[in-house]
């Protein structure tokens, strides 16, 4: 399938099969996620897999969604402040670095039949604790991963090339 196809693909699963990810696809994904470009080679990322289901009923608090604690895999995405690049103006980009890596590792889970949801709304001091993670360290995202219960609902509308594209400078 092209690069193209597979981004078309992959969706935002919220319901999962009770059925674990075979242990060397979930390696592949964490593979796409360490080898991910990040800002001057720093790899300011750090990547918690949780698979108990006291593991995941603990981060449960964080994000309160029934399917969330059901998908057979969550990682909660990491990023240390004192290992990232920091542009002139003090902009850390961290945030990007675990974002690149993301997207790599939906891509990976997507291209193996696994399904993903990236998730940004959870409570992000909570996780800090649950986690127990020291000042410099911040919980950047969570990834569910697992097979998908459900089909994507109807394709969303994308904005066109022409809005969101313009060419040259006016």
């Amino acid at each position: 399938m092209s690069f193209l196809e597979l981004a078309r693909e992959r969706y935002s699963v919220r319901g999962y099969l009770d059925q674990e990810i075979e242990r060397d696809k979930l390696l592949q994904i964490l593979e796409a996620g360490r080898i991910a470009p990040s800002a001057v080679n720093f790899q300011p990322i750090h990547l918690y897999v949780l698979e108990k289901k006291e593991d995941k009923q603990r981060l449960y608090e964080v994000y309160g969604r029934e399917w969330f604690r059901e998908a057979p895999v969550i990682l909660a995405i990491c990023g240390d402040h004192s290992k990232s690049w920091n542009r002139k103006d003090g902009k850390d980009h961290c945030d990007i670095d675990a974002a690149i890596a993301i997207d790599h590792m939906t891509l990976a889970a997507t291209e193996l039949g696994i399904g993903c949801c990236w998730i940004c709304a959870f409570d992000a001091q909570r996780s800090h604790e649950i986690l127990e993670l020291p000042e410099n360290m911040e919980v950047i995202a969570l990834l569910t991963l697992g097979y998908a219960s459900s089909t994507p609902v109807a394709e969303k509308k994308r904005k066109s090339i022409e809005e969101l594209v313009t060419f040259g400078l006016k």
